[in-house]
């Protein structure tokens, strides 16, 4: 009733008049377009110097094709051919790492090696190739600013004549624990260095020039890029102490931007942990004990203190999730009594079921260690030196889960809450609000000094195809006063 009435009184105070407004509006937001970046950024494109910084792109968890590199296998970044099916105990034997107890997750190596970013994915759908693009937006976009990709470049897939230094993809094992991508990143940024002081010396005549780069980061790709800022090629205490904040990263990297990054973790990586994932419904699934493998997954967890992961007999949250004994006693990941077969894949050689077990409660204990002290290295409070600036990209229109109810007896997850996020980051996440689990308060609190940031209404993946992201970033890159 109340409706109707509401309805009969815009009538009478002019409901023509309204309509007619709403039409021009609607007529007005369907005229606009993206922006044409060629018009806006042409002659800032066009213009090279010694100071114009070169951009690294590094993809997040997934976003890197990953080959055995005796057998040419695609471990990740194909599903068409001959690649490595995680369904098989071939394929889940090639797309796990290796599982030794009384050894560090950095003497665990196999044959797989990064072979750059994905730029392109190709699927099989009822026997026909599909090719997927990934992260051709970011490419697409900093091409429009000038940037030539040295591995495309050199690739000769693009023609870029002898351009292809001043821009680089960092391609990465994404299974592998953050801190120890954070150490190759140093590397490969001390090498491209080494390279762009020469191209500037012979085009410029600039000798010994101190290169600074600036860093595009998608998702996990920005916390391996937090750590290296913070402390460079250091690796975590042994001891589990705090560390001292060094920046030592920041000496080379002028500007990092932030696209989509779960700063506070993520409830897809415990859902992941516990239950596996489907990548696509025509992609093969992988189980939860060949992800419980991987070090990366389980530092893309969630923070126990802000409370997103709830225990369904008490509806209090359910502590640190990064407690071994919490997960041997829920049976998740590699301590789940339903993994039995995956474990006969992932340990050939061990016979004895009981000593297969053995050793996956001893990775999952290394993992989850490992986990625990990546977090407080990266959650510790400190201001940046000036002149580094941290800008974020984040997505805040999509429902995203927000909360995780555990039934303790089964160890069953279920999502019992949503929040704005980008479907898969929460926006919370995203920023590090530290307000979650605490006293409410009207401002941010984060140990993040953002310089800026951006909210963008799409989903994760989506983030760096939205034209606000590329016009943005290419004004902070060629545009933003030093």
């Amino acid at each position: 009733m109340t409706a109707y009435t509401y309805r009969d009184r815009i009538a009478v105070i002019g409901s023509k008049l309204i309509v007619l407004t709403c039409v021009l509006a609607v007529v007005g937001c369907q005229s606009l377009s993206p922006p044409k970046l060629g018009l806006i950024y042409n002659e800032a494109a066009k213009h090279h110097d010694a100071y114009r910084n070169p951009v690294i792109v590094i993809p997040g968890i997934l976003g890197s094709r990953l080959v055995h590199n005796k057998s040419g296998t695609v471990v990740w970044g194909a599903f068409a051919g001959d690649y490595a099916n995680p369904q098989t105990a071939h394929g889940a034997w090639l797309m796990a790492l290796p599982m030794r107890p009384g050894e560090p997750l950095t003497a665990l190596r196999d044959g797989v090696v990064s072979d750059g970013a994905l730029d392109r994915v190709k699927v099989s759908l009822l026997g026909l190739p599909i090719t997927l693009k990934a992260y051709t937006h970011i490419l697409s976009t900093l091409g429009a600013g000038g940037y030539r990709d040295e591995q495309l470049g050199e690739a000769g897939a693009i023609d870029y004549g002898d351009e292809h230094y001043t821009c680089f993809q960092f391609g990465y094992d994404w299974r592998r624990d953050n801190v120890e991508n954070a150490q190759r990143l140093h590397r490969f940024i001390l090498e491209k260095k080494a390279l762009v002081q020469r191209e500037i010396a012979n085009r410029f005549g600039v000798t010994d020039h101190d290169v600074k780069f600036d860093i595009v980061a998608h998702s996990m790709g920005g916390l391996l890029t937090r750590y290296y800022l913070r402390y460079g090629d250091a690796d975590l205490a042994d001891d589990g102490s705090a560390q001292e904040v060094t920046w030592a990263g920041a000496a080379n990297v002028e500007r990092a931007i932030f696209v989509g990054t779960p700063s506070a973790g993520s409830v897809d990586s415990l859902l992941t942990l516990v239950d596996g994932i489907s990548f696509a419904p025509t992609l093969p699934r992988a189980d939860s004990a060949l992800l419980g493998t991987m070090p990366a997954i389980y530092q893309l967890l969630p923070r126990g203190r802000h409370g997103l992961v709830i225990d369904k007999s008490t509806g209090k949250p359910i502590g640190e999730l990064v407690d071994p004994a919490l997960w041997e006693r829920l049976g998740w990941g590699l301590a789940s009594p339903d993994q039995v077969k995956v474990l006969t894949w992932l340990l050939p050689k061990v016979p004895d079921a009981a000593q297969r077990r053995r050793i996956a409660l001893d990775h999952q204990r290394k993992c989850l260690d490992r986990a625990s002290r990546f977090f407080a290295a990266i959650d510790k409070p400190a201001a940046p030196p000036t002149g580094l600036g941290m800008y974020l990209f984040a997505g805040d229109a999509k429902p995203t889960e927000s909360a995780v109810e555990v039934d303790p007896g089964t160890g069953r997850v279920a999502v019992v809450g949503h929040a704005p996020g980008d479907g898969t980051v929460l926006r919370s996440s995203a920023v590090m609000d530290e307000r979650l689990g605490g006293d409410w308060s009207p401002r941010l609190r984060t140990p993040i000094s953002w310089r800026g940031v951006q909210f963008l209404f799409t989903d994760h993946l989506g983030l760096t195809k939205d034209p606000a992201f590329s016009d943005n970033v290419l004004y902070l890159l060629l545009e933003q006063p030093k």
